[in-house]
């Protein structure tokens, strides 16, 4: 006859598992971005958690579309500090880019930033109607001199901001729309592929953000206060 097992208690390995807030770097307020078990506190570090721009800055729900990797780097008393390591789209936003009878135009290189961080870019640009594949040439350039000048003059903190802000991609559009019809540009992905950036108490996202709805706000009142002051006819 077999030998019956020996009935024991049922070793539960939730309950030995460690719980960690993981918190964004400086530069993105260093929000609370997640909640995660680990096993061994010390074997943390490389681990990557996802999230998206609109639950660091809460604006706009259309930030739910850019989505953002931050990698856990060391903990300190139960708080995993991290950085910024990859950037992308949505795939489902991407594929909602794309339209019959325009074209699209793609463009990857590795870029280095200020402070020796090199990051793999990923440009797409979407036209108003078909263009042929001297315009694309002429569009990558473009948008190759404009990441050359933005990388050599911005820390990997400041470069991370730009992008997810959109700010680059409308330096981008501004350069590219000068050769065809544009629908939207953008850098859809970035990601680290060497060194690693360090935490400075840079300018946050938060703040970088609050500022820019003030300047906004001041834009409207002053057209308001225009719009009064014009004389009737």
């Amino acid at each position: 006859m077999p030998k019956r097992q020996k009935s024991g208690k049922i070793k539960d390995k939730w309950r030995s598992k460690t719980w960690l807030i993981v918190e964004a770097p400086p530069s993105f307020g260093s929000t609370q971005i997640g909640y995660i078990p680990v096993t061994d506190v010390e074997k943390a570090a490389g681990r990557v958690v996802e999230t998206t721009l609109y639950d660091i800055v809460k604006q706009d729900p259309q930030q739910y579309v850019y989505k953002l990797y931050f990698q856990i780097t060391e903990v300190q008393d139960g708080v995993a500090k991290s950085i910024l390591k990859a950037y992308e789209y949505s795939r489902e936003y991407l594929k909602s880019l794309i339209r019959r009878g325009s074209s699209m135009v793609t463009f990857i290189k590795d870029y280095t930033t200020k402070d020796g961080i090199t990051v793999r870019t990923y440009v797409v640009a979407f036209t108003q109607k078909r263009i042929n594949s001297s315009r694309k040439h002429a569009i990558r350039m473009a948008a190759d001199k404009v990441l050359q000048e933005k990388t050599s003059s911005l820390t990997y903190d400041q470069f991370a901001q730009e992008v997810v802000l959109s700010k680059i991609g409308s330096d981008i559009y501004n350069e590219a729309k000068k050769i065809a019809a544009l629908r939207h540009v953008g850098i859809f992905k970035f990601k680290i592929v060497k060194g690693m950036p360090v935490m400075a108490s840079a300018t946050n996202i938060l703040e970088t953000t609050a500022k820019e709805e003030e300047s906004e706000e001041e834009v409207e009142e002053a057209e308001e206060e225009d719009i009064e002051e014009a004389p009737t006819s």
